[in-house]
């Protein structure tokens, strides 16, 4: 099977954000264990919020958002979960200049922040403030499930509102592929708020034998926005 990294097309050392909808936690945890596994040191954060029962599940946990207790924990197993905050339910990380700055001055190889919120919607629309990427960004991945196609865009979308605002569709409308790429590429969407240096890889994900023709037309879609460097199809994965 493919390595996350080799899908995404990482660089040898990189600060990823993770932004949109469709397994952001997932693709966090399953990058920052495969890329640790390796030997490489790994951080992984949020600048927003996420569940406290996956954060707490990494090996080694950061609760201070300083290169001096992030360089001392990338020596222990695993990547490092760097949080800073939170109550019984989530998790909160440090705002993206601090990121900036471990990413500047803790040795870590790797930072991978999940720098948006979906509620487990497999598309998102940006609210105003949203999303919240560190200006050192070296890759955006724009994530979008496969099943967000052939449903109603309310059924599936986090801010509806903004998904209609951007489209012009109704919120019964059922998704065309061509309608999640619109969506997702818009200059006042996702798209738009990804940092101008960064690279930008749109991942599909939750892909298995039945939706491999759908993330195939999701993938000619995006291929040819001039913005978008690389498209990954991301299988499912036990």
């Amino acid at each position: 099977m493919t390595s996350y990294r080799e899908l995404l097309g990482l660089d040898n050392r990189e600060l990823v954000s993770l932004v949109g909808g469709g397994g952001k936690s997932t693709l966090l945890f399953g990058l920052g264990n495969e890329l640790a596994a390796l030997g490489l040191r790994v951080i992984l954060t949020t600048t927003t919020k996420m569940g406290r029962e996956q954060a707490m599940a990494a090996p080694t946990i950061c609760w201070e958002a300083d290169a001096d207790c992030a360089g001392d924990a990338l020596g222990k197993r695993g990547p490092v979960m760097l949080v800073t905050g939170g109550d019984e339910h989530k998790v909160t990380g440090p705002p993206p200049r601090v990121v900036d700055r471990l990413f500047a001055e803790s040795g870590a190889d790797y930072i991978i922040v999940e720098a948006d919120g979906s509620r487990g919607r497999p598309l998102k629309a940006p609210g105003l403030d949203e999303p919240v990427i560190p200006g050192s960004t070296t890759t955006v991945v724009m994530l979008m499930g496969v099943d967000a196609v052939g449903r109603p865009l309310a059924e599936v979308t986090h801010r509806v509102e903004r998904a209609v605002a951007l489209s012009g569709l109704s919120p019964h409308h059922t998704l065309t592929a061509a309608d999640c790429a619109h969506i997702l590429t818009h200059p006042d969407g996702l798209l738009g708020r990804c940092p101008s240096k960064a690279r930008v890889v749109v991942a599909i994900t939750k892909v298995g034998r039945a939706e491999e023709a759908t993330a195939v037309l999701l993938q000619d879609e995006f291929a040819s926005h001039p913005r978008v460097d690389a498209v990954a199809v991301v299988g499912k994965r036990e």
